[in-house]
């Protein structure tokens, strides 16, 4: 069996926490996993990622196979090393990558021939390319099986040929990963807003095996696609009642800190999103009230820092002016500063959930984070 020990500490209503344990260390759930596209999480040292809270990042299969290659990866010591990160490594597929960035892809049943989006060289990945290149070359402790991301909107009869594929692919993915005792493959649940498409695709996925092996988590994929917060909510009150409960939920590509609040309290527990990097490097600073815009003239004289109640260097001991001086002058400090700052903000907001479940107080949490959202909004906020 390829699983790691998944130990539920509390429960609260539908939301748990508990701990994921692998060999390179313990995965705190409800957790958030920055995401770390070509081995590095974008405009911060990962010492800094580590301190802020995170207990595992997210590596990208896509974009590291294409450069430096998966193959110089390897020989230069696998990605734990070459990243400079010893915590835990979860792997996407590319999956997602060759569906949105390729310029010229073909699916069938072998895989996804795609052309780069660098340099138009041409590459298959296969469900059996795909697992040797995220477990065998980059060495990630948890591996995602190929699927295919369903395009939204979809017809049911897309949305089902879409999710049978993936089931086919899972299905090899399994049997190429087989039965490792220090890394986990996660299956990945289809079929975009349909209701019975994402339970037959939970189902089948639960039920897979492959030579003794099977799926040791369970993803959510095919959300966060343009299908709406509340569209993604339904998708998961009939979708996780369907999955193990001794196994880790993952909601693929997820998301504003409300996407997180509302997915914990119906039972996920793994989430990974480029919002916290990306709103830095626009100037973007995350609160529990939304975002707001730093770049904004209001702060231009505001000395206080951006959140004193996180234990975070940039949060703490830098001022609101001065961050501001640096966005505006398009200094890099200024998108690193932010960018370590919303790491710390989420990480932080997933504290806070965990300990809410584990005090039995977080049906309270959840009321009190949607009040504080729709409450007036942040000086200079944008949405």
């Amino acid at each position: 069996m390829s699983n790691f020990p998944f130990k539920i500490d509390a429960t609260d209503g539908t939301a748990r926490t508990g701990k994921l344990v692998t060999p390179r260390g313990e995965i705190r759930t409800p957790a958030f996993m920055p995401v770390g596209t070509a081995g590095t999480v974008k405009g911060v040292y990962m010492d800094q990622v580590r301190r802020a809270g995170s207990d595992i990042i997210l590596g990208n299969t896509y974009h590291l196979m294409l450069r430096p290659g998966a193959e110089r990866v390897a020989k230069l010591g696998g990605l734990h090393k070459f990243g400079g990160w010893s915590g835990p490594i979860l792997t996407d597929s590319g999956g997602f990558q060759v569906w949105s960035l390729s310029k010229l892809r073909k699916m069938s049943e072998k895989g996804v021939e795609f052309q780069s989006h660098l340099d138009g060289s041409k590459h298959m990945l296969s469900p059996e390319r795909s697992i040797e290149i995220q477990a065998d070359l980059l060495g990630a402790d948890i591996s995602m099986q190929l699927d295919e991301c369903t395009n939204f909107p979809a017809t049911r009869e897309e949305a089902a040929s879409s999710m049978e594929l993936s089931l086919r692919w899972g299905q090899r993915s399994l049997a190429a990963f087989g039965q490792r005792e220090a890394q986990n493959l996660f299956a990945i649940v289809q079929g975009s807003t349909f209701e019975d498409l994402r339970i037959h695709s939970a189902q089948a996925s639960v039920q897979a095996e492959a030579g003794g092996a099977r799926y040791g988590g369970f993803a959510i994929g095919g959300l966060a696609v343009g299908e709406g917060h509340e569209a993604m909510c339904n998708v998961l009150d009939y979708t996780v009642p369907h999955l193990p409960k001794d196994r880790p939920r993952y909601l693929m590509g997820v998301g504003k800190p409300i996407d997180l609040v509302e997915a914990v309290a119906r039972g996920v527990d793994m989430f990974d999103c480029v919002i916290p990097t990306r709103s830095g490097r626009h100037g973007q600073v995350w609160t529990d009230k939304g975002p707001y815009n730093i770049k904004n003239a209001r702060f231009a004289e505001d000395d206080t820092a951006l959140d004193e109640s996180l234990p975070c260097a940039a949060s703490r001991d830098y001022s609101k002016a001065y961050i501001h001086h640096l966005i505006r002058s398009g200094e890099l400090l200024g998108a690193m500063l932010l960018s370590w700052h919303n790491i710390a903000y989420f990480q932080g907001l997933m504290a806070r959930m965990r300990a809410a479940i584990a005090e039995g107080e977080f049906n309270a949490f959840v009321d009190t984070f949607r009040a504080e959202l729709a409450s007036e909004a942040v000086p200079g906020q944008q949405v």
